[in-house]
């Protein structure tokens, strides 16, 4: 769809950044909204900065079991959220819903399946897709219509070289990548001894994975090779574990995501409710285009 873009915003990581990035800020009757505050100012900031046609927030709905399957401690590393940040959710829900946002989540399924979902979907019908979001998991997509941008409204897109010179390898060797390294955000062991700088080398060297153990004996030094042999197993896992799932169903379609002029009344409504008064002056119908 020409002239389309659409911006898909990774939910939680907005959330947990605004929750730890603004302090002290509650409504009259003492309900937590620093998380809000800082979201809403993020959607705005993303709106204004990137002027998508199309959008959506999408929200981590659990793990899928194939991956717990895999990995029984993924992400259990990770401390539990924090209650204050729990309460507000459902307020980012109810703003969502007054500012005619739409949002997903889906049981059982992470927030990087179902942007990935979508966002190959967009990007098949010629639309253009900005993913805000901080996860590198998602570099994976970027491709000449995908591109990733900071949940800070930053006006900085992300595309294949920036992927490139980031990790020092294309977006589609990324869960090549990931598969080597590990990602230790989602409790997700590597390869031992082999760090992003060792895996860019031997990918740029071999292209794959699929590669390297198709020429397993001619990689050097002796020791890496070894290390490489012990840990198939290991780094077969990793592949399912880091290759994002882009044929998630439910996700609804991409097109009937259309950023729409905000409500008046709802949003009012809802910033009073909250003691968001910093926002009711600047109600007003935005430029799509």
């Amino acid at each position: 769809m020409a002239d389309s873009r659409l911006l898909l915003v990774d939910g939680l990581a907005g959330a947990y950044r605004y929750f730890y990035g603004i302090r002290e800020l509650s409504s009259k009757s003492g309900e937590p909204t620093n998380a809000v505050f800082g979201f809403i100012r993020m959607m705005q900031q993303l709106a204004r900065q990137w002027q998508p046609t199309h959008w959506a927030v999408v929200f981590d709905g659990g793990t899928p079991p194939a991956r717990l399957a895999l990995v029984p401690d993924y992400k259990a590393n990770r401390k539990p959220m924090p209650d204050a940040l729990r309460a507000q959710l459902p307020v980012l829900n109810a703003y969502l819903d007054a500012a005619a946002i739409p949002h997903l989540r889906l049981d059982a399924c992470e927030a990087d399946d179902a942007i990935a979902t979508l966002a190959q979907a967009a990007a098949a019908d010629g639309c253009d897709v900005l993913i805000a979001t901080g996860d590198k998991d998602l570099f994976q997509l970027v491709n000449e219509r995908v591109r990733i941008v900071p949940v800070t409204g930053e006006s900085v897109a992300m595309d294949a070289a920036a992927v490139r010179e980031k990790t020092g390898v294309e977006p589609t060797q990324i869960p090549d990548w990931l598969a080597l390294t590990g990602d230790a955000a989602d409790n997700i062991k590597g390869v031992l001894g082999v760090g992003p700088k060792t895996a860019a080398k031997l990918l740029t060297t071999w292209h794959s994975l699929e590669a390297v153990y198709a020429r397993i004996d001619a990689v050097e030094p002796p020791k890496l090779r070894k290390t490489l042999e012990d840990a198939r197993d290991i780094v077969t896992r990793n592949q399912h574990m880091v290759r994002l799932d882009v044929h998630v169903e439910g996700v609804g379609a991409w097109s009937t995501m259309r950023r729409v002029p905000e409500p008046m009344s709802p949003l009012r409504s809802f910033y009073e409710r909250y003691d968001l008064h910093a926002f009711i002056n600047a109600l007003r119908s935005p430029e799509l285009f």
